[in-house]
């Protein structure tokens, strides 16, 4: 057998308007951690992709090569049968499924057509014991952090006899202690004999690990180093990575340290589901102007906790202590209130917690600053130029524009009167009755105006609104 798990060569992936790839031949060791590093946009995670069977056979060109034999990946099922297996950047964890689910989707643990749940919770807690994490099978993803997900990610490979493991900035989300963590459990993969292939910008990380280092800017290959054998160091990675050596890696700076402006004190606070647990016991801490304070300490120590109980409480229950801004107490008891006393936080979990995903960059800026009244919302910079711009355009008005429409005949040739209530709708999608001004000697007319698609719920309804309108005319016919 070969000692090479993985040859990719020659691969070109063209988006259109742009090459991601051009040319990339990489050759991955078996029972070795690969490093690809670059600039963002190299082209790092695409040749991933296109190895893990994101993109498709055909959608590129090249060819890849798993233990000495061309493969065709159409599907990320296929390379996950072949036992190779890609954890992305973005999580792809169900978060109100338990980790056993999560662990197990598409890949259930059953018997006589049922999902056997015993044999899964119990494989779950293997796999969790296997990567070090010490969570309930039974547990939520949304009730565990980022770092805990990642190791579920990696417990889900696992499940899957997986030989080659693609990581895509595992490290990205995770702080300096989960960061380690990961890491060694990386070394402990490899001593098991699993390889991996591992994409970061952390290059001390990469150097702590990776036996060799695949360079890549601008979707091409640059060089790939031995780690061992070759005199690698961080600054000729940057070189191979950037074109040019860095003068100065950090821009120089000169703190300018000014008077206490944030103080808390005593601060404790409660588990929201386990009220007897203290998460944060009597914390003290302080800030002064121009100042970094870094919170450090292992997974579970209560860091986030601290910083979301004192940011509108948006964590724990009973939650005592005090909070002064320039030695003065105020109350940060609402997300509001911290807002208000010029507090920020910026979630671990950024992409869950900190932004509306469904919605503009613009309304996700100036969100929290809307509900805070119309005074503020005309302090925006960006709203208000749009709305001078906006006010200058030349437009009638809504009812000017509605007055000089004419109005339309309906198909017996009858052309309605306005009436004050003709724009009105009613819930369920259908349009209210038009009421009109009726002719002398007429009974009072209505119209059935029904959404195309009606609500069947509200079939009936519709049925009896029509025989009605039906009846009516009926009459004003016998009348006439």
């Amino acid at each position: 057998m070969s000692d090479n798990i993985l040859e990719m060569r020659g691969i070109t992936k063209t988006f259109p308007g742009v090459k991601a790839l051009q040319d990339v031949s990489i050759t991955v060791q078996r029972g070795h951690v690969h490093a690809i590093c670059g600039e963002n946009g190299a082209g790092k995670s695409t040749l991933m992709k296109v190895l893990s069977g994101v993109y498709p056979h055909g959608s590129y060109d090249g060819e890849i090569l798993l233990d000495g034999e061309p493969v065709a990946f159409k599907s990320i099922n296929e390379s996950e049968h072949a036992g190779v297996v890609i954890i992305h950047q973005e999580l792809a964890l169900s978060p109100y499924l338990s980790i056993a689910e999560n662990i197990f989707l598409g890949n259930e643990r059953q018997s006589g057509g049922w999902i056997d749940w015993n044999t899964t919770n119990q494989e779950a807690a293997k796999l969790l014991a296997s990567v070090g994490l010490k969570e309930n099978p039974a547990t939520k993803i949304a009730d565990i952090g980022v770092g805990k997900q990642q190791l579920v990610e990696i417990a889900k490979a696992l499940s899957k006899s997986v030989r080659l493991l693609i990581l895509d900035e595992p490290t990205a989300a995770l702080n300096d202690d989960d960061s380690a963590h990961m890491l060694e459990l990386i070394t402990h993969l490899r001593d098991e004999g699993i390889t991996s292939i591992i994409i970061s910008h952390k290059l001390n990380e990469i150097r702590a690990i990776a036996d060799e280092v695949t360079v890549i800017r601008d979707g091409r290959n640059i060089e790939t180093l031995e780690m061992r054998t070759d005199d690698v160091s961080e600054d000729r990675i940057i070189r191979g990575m950037v074109g040019r050596d860095l003068a100065s890696r950090f821009p120089d700076r000169t703190p300018k340290i000014g008077d206490e402006l944030l103080r808390i004190e005593d601060w404790t606070v409660h588990h929201p589901l386990d009220h007897e647990r203290k998460v944060v016991d009597g914390a003290n801490l302080f800030v002064r102007e121009g100042e970094i304070v870094g919170i450090a300490g292992i997974m579970g120590a209560g860091r986030t906790e601290l910083a979301m109980s004192v940011f509108g409480r948006s964590y724990g229950v009973n939650i005592s202590g005090r909070v002064y801004k320039r030695g003065s107490e105020i109350s940060t008891k609402t997300v509001s209130d911290a807002i208000d006393h010029g507090l920020a936080y910026a979630t671990e979990d950024r992409k869950r917690f900190g932004l509306n995903l469904i919605d503009d960059v613009e309304r996700n800026i100036w969100a929290r600053l809307r509900d805070r009244g119309p005074e503020a919302v005309r302090a925006e910079p960006h709203r208000r130029r749009r709305a001078e711009h906006h006010d200058r355009r030349p437009r009638p008005d809504r009812e000017s524009r509605l007055g000089q429409r004419e109005p339309r005949a309906d198909r017996r040739g009858v052309v309605p009167q306005e009436h004050e209530h003709q724009d009105q709708l009613c819930r369920g999608g259908r349009r209210q009755a038009l009421r009109r001004q009726p002719a002398e000697g007429r009974a009072l007319e209505m119209d059935e105006h029904v959404s195309r698609r009606a609500d069947p719920r509200r079939a009936h309804a519709g049925h009896r609104c029509g025989r009605e309108v039906r009846d009516l005319r009926h009459h004003q016919q016998a009348r006439e």
